[in-house]
């Protein structure tokens, strides 16, 4: 996850505040000339004053609907450094690199903007201010370029010279770690960012709470994450803290709770993806739920959120046997079994009619699960299917499933299939014997003569 890729600069123009001439001063200038100024670092000379004016009229026009002469004002800044710089003093140099600095950031030259800002660092006498701006200024700009360790150095050297600390310094720096990956440098940047906003009386949004949490997640701070979470819960009761806060019990491996947070996801109404829907179903199937399991995913599909295919259907039959709901299984089952590219979801009809003691069904059914082929146990299937056949009273039809079962079958599974061949014999012998005796008891009993 990337979080910064360019800093948003536009604002920067009012960063470095260069004083603003007042047109009547420099006109005044022209009508007594002032006598030659020292050439300290404290004012500006006359020619410098009259240069500069006409700059800021170009960067600036007094007519608000008239468009900067950006190309012009360059020209100009050009002329006047080429001209004079090397003899101006420090104020001078600092006012003249401010100017600049304003061309560059209107014209979005973030490039041209960082050397005069790192020129204007090697004036020994910048004022303090300056030199604090134009740190934090170089902070921003070397941020947007992606010089990350540049940006901290800027920062850090703010920092150093500051006697108070700045929300945006705070923001840069954890930002900037970050982009380094850094994480654990980042995240008291901006712990101390939001304390400073919160001391000053500002408002907090859920992104800069957002911010701090991706941290947790990214150092396994679980538990920080976990508190976190139920504070941004609280205060903006947004969906996907909700969802996060099942995510963070699973990672803390306090999987009920888990369960639960993300049962009241849905109880919230939130829940929109089919994952979610397929996760909290089977969580609580998972939990000895299965009824509530069935009922959620069943509703996801009947929202057309969770798709009908052959394994969402499985699983709902699944869930549905689980909770020996086995009508309710019957049409998901029905479903998966056509859907299904093997015969184990007609396996599984089969085993649900037979439950439901339909023996003409589940026949039927066992008997498409062989001929589709391609079974996860062909032994068991056959057997089940000499079931329904006994019960049905077809013998010939169950010892043929029971034999074929324990000529393919494992070891276990042959012998099981050779003690229920003695079954079927047992009970083909019972039902014969009991339908001899019947037609004995028709053949003896006569029938009276009619009453004339």
């Amino acid at each position: 996850m990337r979080l910064l890729n360019k800093l948003k600069l536009g604002f920067l123009t009012a960063i470095l505040s260069v004083t603003i001439l007042p047109l009547q001063y420099v006109n005044a200038g022209e009508e007594q000339r002032a006598p030659p100024s020292a050439r300290t670092s404290g004012t500006l000379g006359p020619a410098v004053l009259r240069a500069i004016s006409g700059i800021q009229e170009l960067l600036q026009p007094e007519d608000e609907e008239e468009e900067p002469d950006y190309e012009g004002a360059k020209a100009e800044l050009d002329e006047l450094r080429e001209r004079r710089f090397e003899r101006m003093n420090d104020f001078e140099k600092s006012t003249l690199l401010s100017f600049y600095t304003n061309y560059y950031l209107n014209t979005e030259d973030y490039i041209g903007a960082i050397g005069i800002f790192e020129e204007m660092l090697l004036i020994e006498t910048l004022r303090e201010d300056q030199r604090l701006r134009t740190h934090r200024s170089l902070g921003q700009l070397l941020a947007s370029e992606e010089d990350w360790q540049g940006s901290i150095d800027n920062y850090q050297e703010w920092r150093n010279l500051s006697l108070e600390e700045d929300e945006i310094v705070y923001r840069g720096l954890s930002y900037a770690n970050y982009q380094l990956e850094r994480f654990e440098d980042a995240m008291p940047f901006w712990v101390d960012r939001m304390e400073l906003m919160l001391t000053q009386g500002e408002i907090l949004g859920r992104d800069d709470y957002a911010y701090l949490n991706g941290l947790y997640f990214v150092l396994e701070d679980f538990q920080s994450a976990l508190d976190l979470t139920k504070t941004m819960i609280v205060l903006f009761d947004d969906r996907s803290d909700w969802q996060n806060l099942s995510a963070i019990y699973s990672s803390l491996e306090e999987d009920d709770r888990g369960v639960q947070a993300l049962n009241l996801f849905y109880l919230k109404g939130l829940m929109e993806d089919d994952t979610r829907y397929i996760n909290l179903a089977q969580s609580l199937a998972g939990i000895d739920v299965p009824h509530s399991g069935s009922k959620i995913l069943a509703e996801g599909m009947d929202k057309e959120v969770v798709e009908k295919d052959e394994e969402n259907l499985t699983r709902l039959t699944q869930m549905h046997l689980m909770a020996s709901e086995y009508e309710l299984a019957l049409v998901p089952a029905m479903a998966a079994a056509e859907a299904d590219e093997t015969g184990d979801g007609y396996d599984t009809l089969g085993y649900i009619h037979y439950v439901l003691h339909d023996y003409e069904s589940a026949a039927e059914a066992f008997q498409s699960a062989i001929d589709k082929g391609d079974l996860n146990d062909l032994s068991d299937t056959l057997m089940f299917l000499s079931r329904a056949h006994l019960e049905l009273r077809d013998f010939d039809a169950a010892e043929e499933a029971a034999t074929d079962a324990a000529d393919i079958g494992d070891e276990r599974a042959s012998k099981s299939a050779r003690d229920f061949l003695r079954a079927v014999d047992g009970r083909r012998t019972f039902y014969n014997t009991i339908s001899g005796r019947k037609a004995d008891a028709i053949d003896f009993y006569q029938a009276y003569p009619s009453i004339q």
